[in-house]
């Protein structure tokens, strides 16, 4: 995957100095050379990250900061000759990931760009909720909720992983090995009568829910959740 770099500063050669280490790195570059056009880039471009000077004309690196968090939550990393306490607050306190003085090294400068997206991208799996969802079944595997006809049933967190893992495949048969090793994981000794187990109970709290799905026996191979 390519990233998109928005460069902002009013410096020509500044600017000319990253957008060659970067896509040198393999980034694509948009440079701005003003706050307000910075803002319009931002929103017209959509970048991975941003590379934002605070002395700036038109609009300084503040108001920019404070105008781009307002509608979007792309990274950050301030660019400034400050150095004081009090600015590197402030710039956190608006919504910067991440703060390089001048003079900087553009090596340094491109492995806090990294070190910046892997850590959004982190979050942002982080954040994703893991859930699924079909006629009268809600899987909910952030918060380990299984809502069964509007109502929350009370699940242990291993049916609540095997009816996730099935329901994430509709129609996939499973063999109990196979479900053993991706639910249970490599560590677990038990045997296949564990899964059976697991299904029968989870059948008590499923059957005859709705017509549109079902947890299937598939005599002498495993299980699968049938979608109809």
């Amino acid at each position: 995957m390519q990233y998109k770099i928005l460069i902002v500063d009013d410096d020509v050669n500044i600017c000319e100095l990253l957008r060659l280490y970067l896509e040198k790195d393999g980034f694509e570059t948009v440079v701005a050379y003003d706050g307000e056009q910075a803002v319009e880039y931002a929103a017209k471009y959509s970048p991975d990250l941003i590379l934002l000077d605070i002395m700036l004309p038109k609009l300084d690196g503040w108001q920019v900061c404070r105008e781009i968090r307002k509608t979007s939550e792309t990274p950050i990393i301030m660019l400034t000759a400050k150095g004081e306490t009090f600015d590197k607050i402030l710039g956190l306190e608006l919504g910067a990931d991440d703060y390089v003085s001048k003079p900087f090294d553009t090596k340094e400068v491109i492995a806090r760009i990294k070190a910046v997206l892997r850590r959004t991208r982190e979050n942002d799996r982080a954040a994703q909720v893991s859930e699924v969802r079909y006629d009268k079944l809600r899987i909910n595997l952030t918060n380990y909720e299984l809502e069964v006809d509007g109502k929350v049933v009370d699940t242990p967190p291993k049916e609540l992983e095997l009816i996730y893992h099935l329901a994430s495949n509709p129609n996939r048969v499973y063999t109990r090995d196979q479900l053993l090793d991706e639910v249970w994981g490599f560590d677990y000794y038990g045997d296949s009568r564990t899964v059976d187990v697991h299904v029968k109970r989870l059948r008590e709290k499923l059957e005859n829910v709705s017509d549109e799905w079902s947890l299937k026996t598939v005599w002498g191979v495993g299980y699968k959740f049938e979608v109809k």
